[in-house]
């Protein structure tokens, strides 16, 4: 398998990698991404990419970056992401990648939490980044990709070439807490990501130097920041990264950037299967695509019409490559769910409301761990500034996933539902509890409990109960205050967060400490999704251009 499987850095691996196949493809940008994004259109080869990022490493080095500290990158799915990312990483700079779609609050947590010194930012977004770092008093210098990297004012320590262990990346994943949590990941970690996703076999094969991978996914996700990139780089693949998913076009992406492997979330199977029938539909080279999510009703429609197996999956940004699950191999029971056995690598329980092992076929909640001597390898280090949290996440050395699985008895897992508060739309997860803190704001809300409802599209969508201050509204004043909520919960978080659902009821379901009883919400939230009650709110859900 690849040379660049035994370095120690993503860095590391990349130079390994450019070293040996200076002249093949690393990157792929097509046409319509280049429109988008106001750049070059056409393929960037190893070599030329590695020249790129050590200039730019030797301009941070300069400058005064090392290990230590940590820069913020917003910089959407552009190559500068991945030029920065490499530059930063060789020198045992962190990055944390910053979410498009981020509004003032969330910046203002994700700047004072993560203690940036610095951050590379799209020139429409540096007032943002300057505006969250002045509100917590923060000293970050904020320029530009293509700008001239200035010096940062934090005291570093000295030098020290950065290892396996050295921190490579923050990413952030909402809970049940309310803000998201900062999972701090090493470069084992990424490196993990890649030599899993090489060593799966079955349907999952990845050919050194000849594979082409397509994602649509954000750089900001560790699915194409860890996975995607860094399998590519270990095998000395070319990676075609979209702006994001378009629908009407993605066949035609396909066949343009000849992608041999695609990467997709459970909402785009269905917009493919909603189009009519094309010449493009099997006019490409794709062996195998990974789609974890995909509704159990489309998934063997949608390998018929398309011509290739749709990879069911399970993994987390806690786990890592430290223990993923696949379906690669048959019999996947395609339509029911399973993601799989779980590999040599990997242990796993699934344990029922009691603490007790469940039965086959029971369900419970799924715990895991890395086989042998350290049952952390290739998880996260650690939630930042939470130790709490890590330490109740990994409460009997094993790490709790917080998902509702069962297990068969041939020993494939299949998916039931999520145990935490965590309402995943679009691949987006989303806190109920932020959520709810953003629409109590609202002068017109008394009280607020936010769930999940399931969405056929989008896998689940943000349904939101609320209890009015003004009492007897009529039908036409419920629909004008529902709009006036969203609109005010639109211009405080991520488009996708706030509520697509309002119900205004009279009470919320709560204990006798006053807390809401999820349990029944999620009952109620089931049953006033069926009614006239709930007001839809969908059509304001729009991404910012």
């Amino acid at each position: 398998m690849p040379a660049a499987r035994d370095q120690a850095t993503v860095y590391d691996a990349f130079r390994v990698t450019a070293a040996r196949h200076a002249e093949r493809p690393f990157l792929c940008v097509l046409d319509e991404t280049a429109r988008v994004y106001g750049i070059s259109a056409g393929e960037i080869s190893y070599g030329a990419f590695a020249a790129e990022v050590a200039t730019l490493q030797n301009e941070y080095a300069k400058a005064g970056y090392g290990s230590g500290l940590r820069v913020g990158l917003l910089l959407e799915n552009r190559p500068s992401f991945l030029r920065h990312w490499l530059a930063l990483n060789g020198l045992g700079v962190s990055v944390v990648p910053i979410n498009p779609d981020l509004k003032a609050d969330e910046l203002e947590y994700l700047v004072e939490h993560s203690e940036l010194c610095a951050a590379v930012v799209l020139p429409k977004r540096r007032r943002d980044i300057q505006m969250a770092a002045s509100a917590n008093d923060r000293d970050v210098v904020v320029f530009g990709p293509e700008d001239s990297i200035k010096e940062h004012r934090e005291p570093c320590g000295a030098p020290s070439p950065p290892n396996a262990a050295t921190e490579c990346a923050l990413l952030y994943t909402s809970g049940t807490t309310g803000r998201p949590k900062g999972c701090v990941l090493d470069n084992t970690y990424f490196l993990n990501c890649g030599r899993w996703y090489l060593d799966v076999g079955g349907y999952v094969r990845v050919t050194e130097g000849q594979e082409r991978m397509l994602t649509p996914l954000p750089l900001f996700h560790m699915n194409a920041m860890a996975t995607s990139t860094v399998t590519m780089i270990l095998s000395g693949g070319c990676l075609t990264v979209l702006d994001r998913f378009h629908p009407k076009t993605w066949w035609r992406s396909v066949k343009q950037s000849r992608a041999t492997i695609v990467h997709s979330l459970g909402v785009m199977p269905p917009m493919l299967m909603g189009a009519p029938p094309s010449d493009l539909d099997r006019d490409h080279h794709v062996h195998f695509g990974f789609g974890p999510g995909v509704d159990g009703r489309l998934h063997a429609d949608f390998e018929t019409r398309f011509g290739f197996p749709l990879i069911e999956a399970w993994g987390m940004t806690e786990t890592g490559g430290g223990v993923v699950i696949a379906a690669a191999f048959e019999p996947r029971h395609v339509g029911t769910a399973c993601f799989g056995r779980i590999g040599a690598e990997g242990e796993a329980r699934i344990v029922s409301d009691d603490g007790r092992d469940a039965a086959p076929d029971q369900p419970g909640e799924l715990l895991v761990r890395r086989a042998g001597a350290d049952p952390k390898h290739g998880f996260f280090r650690a939630y930042l500034k939470d130790s709490e949290a890590t330490a109740e996440a990994w409460t009997g050395g094993w790490f709790h996933t917080g998902d509702v699985v069962k297990r068969d008895a041939d020993g494939n897992f299949h998916f039931v539902d999520r145990k935490k508060n965590v309402i995943r739309r679009s691949g987006e997860n989303i806190a109920a509890v932020e959520v709810e803190s953003a629409l109590l704001q609202h002068p017109g809300v008394a009280a607020v409990a936010v769930g999940a409802v399931a969405d056929d599209l989008r896998g689940d969508e943000v349904f939101a109960c609320v209890v009015a201050r003004a009492r007897d509204l009529d039908d036409a004043q419920r629909r004008v205050l529902a709009t006036d909520i969203a609109t005010h919960c639109l211009s405080r978080l991520a488009y996708y967060k706030a509520p697509g659902f309002i119900a205004f009821i009279d009470a919320l379901p709560v204990t006798a400490t006053q807390k809401i009883q999820r349990g029944v919400m999620k009952d109620l939230i089931a049953k006033l999704a069926v009614t006239p009650d709930a007001i839809d709110l969908r059509h304001l859900k729009k991404r910012s251009v």
